[in-house]
């Protein structure tokens, strides 16, 4: 089981740059059965920083699972995911790509970069949330996980 902070929450990282996908996963996330901290970022340049505890993420939390969207600004999910998997420091924590994509070719490339699950984001409320909780459980309640270093 993945190892939870200090006040018995998880911690996730959220890298998606829409507002909307932004508040609809925390809203489902909220309503699952684990106890959870969600940080934010809104590209992959500030997803590495805040993984790297870099310039204003200096106190960042070690997240326990990263969701992460493919299509970003500045640097996109598959850039990102490459330098997590290349990083000794990083490249055991979790990663699922949460994107709109549906594509093969995106499906394949994603683990080709070793993620660590591929979920396509379904339009309906509902199927979303249905989701959520299925992945917040697998991993926090099924899925045992490496250590926090």
């Amino acid at each position: 089981m993945s190892t939870k902070t200090m006040n018995g929450q998880v911690e996730i990282l959220l890298v998606e740059d829409i507002l909307d996908d932004v508040i609809m996963t925390k809203r489902a996330l909220k309503k699952g059965k684990v106890s959870n901290n969600v940080n934010v970022v809104s590209n992959g340049v500030e997803a590495l920083s805040y993984l790297r505890r870099e310039e204003s993420y200096a106190d960042a939390p070690r997240p326990d699972l990263i969701l992460l969207d493919l299509n970003m600004p500045k640097k996109d999910g598959r850039e990102v995911l490459a330098e997590i998997k290349s990083d000794d420091q990083l490249k055991q924590i979790p990663v699922i790509v949460l994107t709109t994509s549906q594509a093969e070719q995106d499906i394949l490339d994603a683990y080709s970069l070793h993620a660590n699950c591929y979920i396509a984001k379904p339009v309906d409320l509902g199927e979303f949330m249905k989701i959520i909780d299925s992945l917040e459980n697998f991993w926090f309640n099924i899925a045992t996980t490496p250590p926090i270093e």
